[in-house]
């Protein structure tokens, strides 16, 4: 079986072999290769030692040569070259405390975690698989190289990754891997947070996020997002839905598109449902102001996951507003626009479309049809280029001082109305327009001050 490989991985797989050592393109490389899938990096693993490795390129860099890893600059590009080892125990249960060289690639690939990313290759030797990676890819199977407990109990991410891969390829959990997992979910608790926050944006950004759902199964939420279960097992007695919580957002994160904010929107939009569920005389159940919890549940689980302050601040905005419902009518949009921000209305819409899609049937084509016509109110809007914020009023309060206004709270209000008066009446943005309205208010303000 032939691999085509970039060129400088095979220079540097020339270079090592010609001074007689062994090397191999190996792991996440050869398996997107194989699946015709675009690697994001290429790694080597080979026989030679760090110091050897390091003899023999000029541009190197120590990125963890306690492990036996060095990685090798080529014209610009970086490349990771790592000893063939074997690893101790796991004590932090994500670094070896101690790796022992070795000079068989066996024994290396026998480290690493599923067989899908333990398969090597050379451009003269071949590809080498030693634990049925082959046969995994084609039958889309996650398995665990050798003893899955053994393989988990070492790195408890693991565990998380495992469902990653299997939601960003498409495939399904061993069985025997599935029943260590689900056995050793808790363990994940002692992983970093910002470990799990990166296998869970792969999770929510891949093609299927629903495999969210066999972490539920396996206890994996339970453990890292406690929340989700929650959902899962609070059920939705209304006529705008016929499943859980849980299962509608799973839905929604299905019905948009896999952008980071938008998915872990989707995720975290109804959070607060559990909490805010109340049943009326007519079996119907209620959950009035989950939007407000919802937004505060997710401030508090994107801190605990370490997200950066960008994504939260752009989470929690589209949770606060995903339930307002906005009339199909020019003024209701300018003034969602304003409310919601001009720069945010069109992932609100999104964020809206994907909710109501992964409702019940009821009164879903009138609920769609309304966000259709805003959306096309909103595009007309852009497309007149017509006021919605204070920065695109036509007078600002330097304008405002020039009329003899003093900064301060009248400058501020004054603004604020000329704001209010634009949205009514687009058309009154103008510097001049703007100008005659303040000064009216103005006098009608003196006269008042005056007893008139």
């Amino acid at each position: 079986m032939e691999i085509d490989i970039p060129e400088k991985v095979r220079q540097i797989i020339s270079r090592l072999e010609e001074s007689g050592h062994e090397a191999y393109a190996v792991g996440g490389c050869v398996r997107d290769t194989l699946l015709k899938r675009r690697p994001q990096d290429w790694d080597v693993t080979t026989s030679a030692s760090p110091e050897e490795i390091k003899g023999l390129f000029s541009r190197t860099i120590d990125t963890g040569i306690e492990h036996g890893t060095v990685t090798v600059r080529l014209q610009k590009e970086s490349f990771e070259v790592t000893t063939y080892r074997i690893d101790g125990t796991y004590s932090d249960r994500r670094h070896p405390d101690h790796v022992e060289f070795t000079k068989s690639l066996k024994e290396d690939l026998r480290r690493r975690d599923f067989t899908i990313n333990a398969m090597a290759y050379n451009p003269t030797r071949g590809l080498v698989d030693c634990f049925q990676g082959i046969q995994d890819l084609r039958e889309g199977r996650i398995r665990c190289v050798g003893n899955p407990r053994e393989r988990l109990r070492e790195d408890a991410l693991r565990i998380l990754r495992g469902i990653r891969f299997a939601a960003q390829l498409g495939f399904q959990v061993e069985a025997e891997t599935a029943f260590a997992m689900k056995e050793l979910a808790d363990t994940l608790r002692e992983i970093s947070a910002e470990r799990i926050q990166a296998e869970l944006v792969k999770l929510v950004t891949s093609p299927n996020p629903q495999m969210i759902l066999k972490g539920y199964e396996l206890g994996i939420t339970g453990a890292i997002l406690p929340e989700f279960d929650a959902m899962m097992e609070t059920e939705q007695e209304t006529p705008h839905h016929n499943c859980s919580v849980g299962l509608h957002t799973v839905h929604s994160m299905e019905n948009i598109l896999p952008e980071k904010s938008l998915r872990l929107t989707m995720l975290l939009h109804d959070i607060g449902k559990p909490a805010r569920k109340t049943m009326d005389e007519n079996g119907v159940a209620h959950f009035k102001g989950h939007g407000a919890v919802s937004e505060k549940m997710a401030e508090h689980i994107l801190k605990r996951l370490k997200f950066d302050n960008e994504t939260r601040q752009k989470v929690t905005k589209l949770i606060r507003f995903h339930d307002d419902r906005i009339k199909a009518e020019p003024l209701a949009v300018r003034k969602g626009m304003h409310r919601i921000g001009k720069d945010l209305f069109l992932d609100y819409l999104k964020v809206r479309m994907a909710d109501t899609l992964a409702q019940s049937s009821y009164k879903r084509e009138e609920k769609l049809e309304n966000l259709r016509r805003v959306q096309e109110i909103y595009e007309d809007i852009i497309q007149k280029e017509e006021c919605v914020s204070l920065k695109e009023l036509a007078v600002s309060g330097k304008d405002l001082i020039a009329m003899g206004m003093q900064p301060g709270k009248e400058m501020g209000e004054t603004l604020e109305w000329m704001l209010e008066q634009v949205l009514e009446h687009p058309q009154w943005n103008s510097r001049e327009k703007l100008t005659e309205l303040a000064a009216q208010r103005k006098e009608s303000f003196q006269q008042k001050e005056d007893g008139i």
